[in-house]
């Protein structure tokens, strides 16, 4: 039986969050606000834990789920050849809405999908979801819809599509925009915008001026 929590009242945050961490921690699912949309999240290095997320969204592993993490110190155990423009992008816009694709860590003990060795990795501008990330560590989080099926903008619409997959439902109300965030790959000398969301490329390009956009 999932169990939900109204992270505006602090009494029930405080025990939310205390019981998201334990799940997490038993390599359960929970789903947790972020400034984009609510994500579903597990401990990031549980093969378990990540394919149950999969299967909960109706996701295969060829759409490997992204790692949020509460810090941007977390980068130097998780990124290897990070560039000095990547550090300027998570200088700027971290913590935000700015998905930075690295060539992760050989050595990392994890499976978050087909990464052909890299990972999507993120820091929220969400309050809720950086004290849990700060708990438990790096976590594999997607957006918290089955697959097909719109971002939902709050906890309601997330419960309804995942229901008892999740044992700890974090409610923080509804979040401030259905835009995602943009993705920035900087595996190669030149960082690239995959996707624009949130941020465009200008807005990028004021902080990276050699910024490519994918074709």
């Amino acid at each position: 039986m999932a169990r939900r929590y109204d992270c505006n009242e602090a009494t029930d945050r405080a025990t939310g969050l205390r019981e998201a961490a334990s799940a997490v921690r038993r390599g359960e699912l929970v789903v947790l606000p972020t400034d984009t949309v609510y994500g579903i999240g597990a401990d990031a290095f549980s093969s378990e834990a990540v394919a149950d997320l999969l299967a909960a969204k109706g996701r295969g592993r060829n759409m490997p789920t992204p790692v949020l993490i509460g810090s941007p110190n977390t980068l130097h155990g998780l990124v290897t050849d990070f560039s000095e423009m990547a550090w300027e992008l998570v200088d700027a816009f971290w913590p935000g809405a700015l998905t930075l694709v690295a060539k992760h860590q050989p050595s990392l003990q994890w499976d978050l999908g087909d990464t052909r060795g890299t990972v999507a990795i993120r820091m929220p501008l969400h309050p809720v979801a950086i004290e849990l990330l700060t708990e438990v560590g790096p976590m594999a989080v997607s957006s918290a819809n089955l697959t097909g099926h719109p971002a939902p903008e709050d906890c309601d619409a997330a419960q309804g599509m995942l229901g008892d997959s999740v044992s700890v439902y974090l409610d923080g109300g509804p979040t401030p925009g259905n835009v995602p965030s943009s993705i920035v790959d900087v595996t190669g000398k030149v960082p690239v915008l995959l996707r624009a969301g949130a941020l465009s490329a200008e807005e990028l390009r004021k902080v990276v001026p050699d910024l490519e956009v994918a074709s």
